[in-house]
C-alpha cells in the first residue's frame, strides 16, 4: 500500500500545494523593513483579560458537566466537555523560545496559572513549533497531582516526548483518532509546518483537531494556512453533524502580517471567517493574537478588523466571539 499523499520520504507536505519555506533573505527583508517602519506598532488599549472563575473551573467535572471553553491566552484554550478537561497547545512560559533569555516575550500572564488549573485529562498538541509546544508547560502538567495527561501529538512528535522522559502519549497521522473515556479526538489536516531546529523541518506533522463528546463537539484549528482542508472536514464528518457543524471552533485570527511572508502558514481575519463558514460551525472563538508579538500588526489588531468584518458580513457577535485572556464561555449541551 502506497503512503498516503503528504507523506513524503520520511518529511511530511500540506494537501493544497507544497509548503515552500521563506529564504534567510526573505527573513532578514521581512525583519529590516518592519524595523525601518516600527512595526509593529504598540496596541491602541491594554488587551482585555479578566480573572478566571477558578470556582467554576475546578466544580464543573463529573456528569453534570457544562460544556466551556477559557481562553488562556495564545492558543491555549481550556475545554470542558465530555466530562473531560482538555488543554490545547499550552505555553505558560515567560517566552516561546528554546531560549530563556530571548525571543518573544509574553505581553500578558497566563488567564490561569499552571497550578490554578483543574486536572487536565488530555492536551492535545497541534504542532511543534515553540510557541504551541512548550517543554517547561508539559512537564509541570506531566507533574500535576494525580498523574499526568495523556498528550495528543500529531505523528513524529511521540519520540520527542519520549526522549524527554513524558510518555504518556499518543501520536496520530491526518484522519486518526483515540478515544478517552467516551470522547473521539481526531487528528485533521491544516496547512502549517513544523520544525524545532535548523535540521527538522517537515520532520514531524502538524493538524488541528475534531473532538466529539455526547454533549459538545469541538474544532482546534492550530496554526493554518487558508486552504480546501476545512471543507474536507465538515465533508468528512457531515454524518455526525446532521444538526450542524462544530457547536465550537477555536480559529486562529493574529499573526498574519505581512501577508507575502505570512499568507501560507497564518490566516488573517477574513480567512479565519472563511473557516468558520467553511466548518458550518455554530459559534468559533478567535484565538492565537494579543499574547506575543510575533507578526507585524499589533497585538490588538485582530480583534478590532474581527468586529468590522463580522458586521460587514452580517453576523451575529456570538457566531464569532472573543474572550477576555482568562475570560469563559459557557455552551449550550448538545440535546
Amino acid at each position: 500500500m502506497s503512503p498516503p499523499a503528504h507523506h513524503r520520504d520520511g518529511r511530511f507536505q500540506n494537501n493544497d500545494g507544497d509548503f515552500e519555506a521563506k529564504s534567510l533573505a526573505e527573513l532578514i527583508r521581512w525583519r529590516w523593513n518592519a524595523a525601518r517602519r516600527g512595526l509593529p506598532p504598540r496596541p491602541q488599549a491594554p488587551i482585555p483579560t479578566q480573572a478566571a472563575d477558578l470556582g467554576f473551573l475546578h466544580a464543573n467535572a463529573g456528569p453534570a458537566q457544562q460544556p466551556a471553553v477559557t481562553w488562556v491566552g495564545h492558543a491555549t484554550v481550556l475545554a470542558q466537555l465530555g466530562g473531560l478537561n482538555l488543554l490545547t497547545d499550552p505555553i505558560f512560559s515567560e517566552r516561546a523560545s528554546p531560549l530563556s533569555f530571548a525571543g518573544p516575550r509574553r505581553e500578558q500572564p497566563p488567564g490561569v496559572a499552571l497550578q490554578d488549573l483543574p486536572t487536565i485529562d488530555a492536551v492535545l498538541v497541534s504542532h511543534n513549533h515553540y510557541d504551541h509546544l512548550d517543554l517547561p508547560s508539559c512537564r509541570a502538567l506531566a507533574d500535576q497531582p494525580g498523574g499526568g495527561p495523556l498528550f495528543l501529538v500529531p505523528l513524529g512528535l511521540q519520540k520527542w516526548f519520549h526522549q524527554r522522559g513524558l510518555r504518556r502519549v499518543v501520536e496520530l497521522d491526518w484522519w486518526q483518532s483515540h478515544t478517552l473515556a467516551g470522547v473521539e479526538i481526531f487528528l485533521v489536516p491544516a496547512q502549517h509546518w513544523s520544525a524545532r531546529g535548523l535540521n527538522d523541518r517537515m520532520k514531524t506533522l502538524w493538524g488541528g483537531f475534531a473532538v466529539f463528546a455526547p454533549d459538545c463537539q469541538l474544532f482546534f484549528a492550530g496554526d493554518t494556512g487558508y486552504s480546501r482542508d476545512f471543507t474536507r472536514i465538515r465533508e468528512r464528518f457531515a454524518d455526525r453533524q446532521a444538526d450542524g457543524g462544530f457547536d465550537v471552533a477555536l480559529l486562529p485570527i493574529g499573526a498574519y502580517e505581512p501577508r507575502w511572508f505570512m499568507k501560507e502558514q497564518h490566516v488573517n481575519v477574513e480567512e479565519a471567517l472563511k473557516i468558520h463558514a467553511d466548518l458550518a460551525a455554530k459559534r468559533s472563538l478567535g484565538v492565537h493574537w494579543g499574547t506575543f508579538e510575533l507578526t507585524d500588526e499589533a497585538l490588538d489588531e485582530p480583534p478590532r478588523q474581527l468586529a468590522l468584518q463580522r458586521a460587514a458580513l452580517g453576523l451575529a457577535e456570538d457566531a464569532f466571539f472573543m474572550l477576555p485572556i482568562g475570560g469563559t464561555r459557557r455552551l449550550p449541551r448538545r440535546r
